[in-house]
């Protein structure tokens, strides 16, 4: 479906017809769409990974308790998911882990480095949901919106505006 110019000024007008975005061509429409998508996704992806590595230290309490997902035993989380690994690996995989995400996570809400920063969690995002496949079934990764997140990721490496990036201050 094609989207006009006349199309989305009338999707963006307020209740007494004044146009919310003055926009002077559909070129601008979907300029404007990518940047605000680009935006979004990128918040939404690094304050993922953040708040995931945040959790994973201890901040929110201890594991268990209400609202905490792994709290100090994300390595016990990690040997699950990597349950085809030996055990000696699970230290390496799950503090490389949490330290990638905590790289992507800063990069992606600057928007520094960002197609690296993007294809980085793409790749992260898709050995996570691949260990998740293997290890409880393919629908977990599904259930969690890992392989949606890496779309997500690849969108931004993809096709992503730099526009309120720390690259574009670069």
């Amino acid at each position: 479906m094609m989207v006009t110019t006349e199309t989305l000024r009338s999707v963006l007008r307020t209740s007494r017809s004044d146009p919310i975005l003055k926009l002077k061509s559909a070129e601008q429409g979907a300029s404007l769409a990518l940047d605000l998508l680009s935006l979004g996704s990128r918040a939404a992806l690094g304050v993922s990974f953040l708040l995931s590595v945040t959790d994973r230290l201890g901040f929110y309490g201890n594991p268990g308790e209400r609202g905490v997902s792994w709290g100090t035993l994300f390595l016990d989380y990690a040997a699950k998911v990597n349950a085809f690994a030996p055990a000696w690996m699970m230290p390496f995989l799950g503090t490389a882990a949490t330290v990638l995400e905590l790289l992507f996570g800063v990069t992606l809400v600057l928007g520094l480095a960002l197609r690296w920063a993007a294809f980085g969690s793409a790749g992260l995002l898709f050995l996570f949901g691949s260990a998740m496949a293997i290890s409880f079934g393919i629908k977990s990764p599904f259930d969690y919106s890992v392989f949606a997140a890496m779309c997500c990721a690849l969108f931004l490496g993809l096709a992503g505006s730099k526009r309120w990036t720390v690259d574009t201050l670069l």
